[in-house]
């Protein structure tokens, strides 16, 4: 896949399209899912304890760190899933994590977040790159940069479609460590949705049907661009570029 100029400005411009259509539709069932649980995501981070929000950081970087450890290992012995069941297992998790309040909610945010990296590096996989290659394995982790799907994100927050530069050379544990403070913003509204009076289980299902969703798509627009960017020679800087002002245009 180093041919380049073999996509013509037409065929680039549609891929564009088609992508600027997923990037949109990543946070749109993230709407319905506040609508459920009610209030804003702003401020759900507000229902949580104080001892919680002052460990979600450390604790999210450590499941991002089990995360990428159980992924890899897992790669060569469990192959990689359909979109659909990957979200149908996280819903599931979601469910039991939701249903035993904050406790079980903080014991199942490592294994949701190894079944989002594994949801992630298979899009990988279905674009052509090999999830265990290292610059691969850091644009995997760098997906989690996107903003989450209770985020309003008008297709301005795109840093982490263009971050080659902060890529190249960064060790795993670097880009974890760049990574975790916006994780943890995005883990905690889905902790604190998961600890809402008697809605636990079906705000656990419904948020982790949404983050699996998203991240799916994100990651669908991720590597999309990555192969794009391969297929034409051109930067990937310019096609974000390009994405934007698609997004503009809606």
């Amino acid at each position: 896949m180093t041919g380049t100029n073999l996509v013509t400005t037409d065929q680039t411009s549609t891929e564009i399209a088609a992508l600027a259509k997923r990037y949109r539709a990543a946070g749109g069932i993230g709407i319905q899912i506040l609508n459920v649980i009610g209030g804003q995501a702003e401020n759900l981070l507000e229902r949580l304890p104080e001892k919680v929000k002052d460990r979600l950081e450390a604790a999210t970087s450590t499941a991002l760190e089990l995360a990428m450890n159980a992924a890899s290992g897992s790669r060569g012995v469990v192959p990689d899933q359909k979109g659909w069941l990957n979200t149908a297992l996280a819903t599931a998790m979601g469910a039991a994590g939701g249903a035993g309040g904050l406790p079980t909610a903080l014991a199942e945010l490592p294994v949701t977040t190894t079944v989002l990296l594994r949801a992630i590096q298979g899009v990988a996989a279905d674009h052509g790159f090999d999830p265990n290659d290292p610059e691969i394995r850091r644009e995997c982790i760098a997906v989690f940069a996107a903003a989450g799907p209770l985020a309003s994100d008008d297709g301005s927050d795109m840093g982490f479609l263009s971050a080659r530069v902060t890529l190249t050379g960064a060790s795993v544990h670097g880009l974890i460590a760049k990574v975790s403070p916006r994780l943890a913003t995005v883990m905690g509204q889905k902790l604190a949705a998961q600890t809402v009076p008697l809605l636990g289980a079906a705000a656990g299902a419904a948020t982790n049907y949404a983050y699996t969703s998203y991240y799916q798509q994100m990651a669908q627009v991720q590597f999309g661009l990555l192969k794009l960017s391969q297929e034409t020679g051109r930067d990937r800087e310019s096609l974000v570029a390009e994405l934007r002002d698609a997004l503009a245009r809606r």
